[in-house]
Parts: C-alpha cells; structure tokens; sequence
C-alpha cells in the first residue's frame, strides 16, 4: 500500500494543470476578492475583515479543489481504463486504494492551504497569532477529509464520461451556496437558511471561529462529522457494489 501511496503521490504533483487550479488558483481567487478590500472593511455579521474572512473561505476551497476533483475523475477514469480491475488481482486490499487515494489528495491539500495564508499574510497584512494558524492550518486539513471521502463516492458512482459534469456541479454549487466564493450573509435570507446545512458552510465556518479565537460551534462540527459519515459509508457501499460487478 506504500508504494501505491507514493505513485498517487507522484502523479498528483506531477500534474501541473491540477496543481495549478487546488494551489494557485485559490490565491488568485483571494487577491481578486479581497484585494481592492481596505484592511478595517469588515463583512457584517461576523466581526471579520474581508482580508481574514476569504483567506479561511480560499483556504478551504483550495483544500475543497484538491481533494474532491483530484479524487472522482482520476477514480472514474481508472475504473474505466481497467487499472482498479488489475488492482484487485493484486495482495492490496480493497481500502488500500482507497486510503492511497484519500493520502495523495490531502498531501496536496496542504500546499493549497499554505499558500492561501503565505498571500494573506504578506499581500494584506493578515495577522494571527501562532496557535491561530496552526489552528487554522489543522481545522481545514482535516476537515477537507469530510470532501475527500465524496470525491471517492462520486468516483464510484459515475463513469469515466459523466464524472467531470457532475463532480463540476457538486464542486462549483457546494463552493458558492455554501458561501465560499461570497459571505452567506449577503445570500437573501431563505438561501442563507440553506446555506448554513451545506458541508461547506460548516467547513468554512470552523476556521472562521479560530479567527475569532473562539472554539468551533457544535452544529458545525456535528454537521461536517455527519456527512463524513453519509458520504464514507456511500464511498464503502458503492466500492463493495463495484467490486461485485467486477
């Protein structure tokens, strides 16, 4: 299982256009919102600077990118290419290739994550303290898990053809309803009664409870906790149906 850990991990890092839109494309989406942002405009409701708020919002939409989109298509692709077949011929068990592909993606994940703040912090002259970030840092890797664990789902689920629309539809309708690209609270108010059920919203909102040094709110972390369950087991019960199909 190591080696295939490490050949996932090569892949991933080799390939520049994925590289470019989990690790750059989340800075330049921050530069492009917060960037004409004075330092003191904060976004109501929250008590959060712009700057502050869409660094933790990036961050986790990086991590959001790395792990759901590198996870469903290069799933899908393979299970149609036969590759996940020779696998199984293999002594690698089953969760084997999952957790490869769980690691690899939240490997690079990390760098997402990392050069979100890198921009903050000297582009914008974000300021926390030391426990913040590397509070921050550990709240959005772990909870890029719970987006993970739905990347192998929709790779099991999907084929290699319809995997790319509907990993987009998840991808880009979790991102902007779940208050990613724009506060929740400029969403009119039955959209923000949605938005505050959506994993992304609760993602987003554990980093944002560390800015504010305060601890994650229970309906956060119980929410992220519950669709982690929901897509793990859907991940799990769609493998085990693959695997009959095979």
């Amino acid at each position: 299982m190591n080696s295939l850990i490490k050949l996932e991990l090569t892949r991933a890092l080799r390939n520049r256009k994925f590289l470019f839109f989990s690790v750059i494309y989340p800075s330049a989406l921050f530069l492009l919102i917060a960037g004409s942002a004075g330092g003191t405009d904060k976004i109501d409701g929250t008590g959060l600077t712009v700057a502050t708020y869409m660094m933790v919002s990036m961050a986790s939409f990086g991590a959001l990118t790395a792990v759901l989109m590198g996870n469903s298509e290069r799933i899908a692709k393979e299970r149609e290419s036969g590759w996940v077949r020779q696998l199984r011929l293999t002594t690698l068990p089953g969760r084997g290739y999952v957790i490869a592909k769980t690691a690899s993606a939240a490997v690079v994940s990390l760098p997402s994550i990392i050069v979100v703040f890198i921009v903050a912090a000297t582009v914008k002259d974000v300021r926390l303290d030391a426990w913040q970030w590397l509070a921050l840092t550990g709240a959005i890797w772990a909870g890029s898990l719970v987006f993970a664990a739905l990347g192998v789902a929709i790779g099991y689920m999907a084929s290699g053809d319809a995997v790319r629309p509907i990993t987009m539809i998840t991808y880009f309708g979790l991102s902007m309803l779940g208050g990613l690209w724009m506060p929740a609270t400029t969403f009119p108010t039955w959209l923000q009664d949605i938005a505050k059920w959506l994993p992304t919203h609760a993602y987003a909102a554990l980093g944002q409870a560390i800015e504010q040094s305060q601890s994650p709110h229970a309906k956060d972390v119980t929410l992220l906790v519950v669709y982690f369950a929901l897509f793990a087991g859907g991940a799990a019960w769609l493998y085990r149906k693959d695997t009959l199909k095979a």
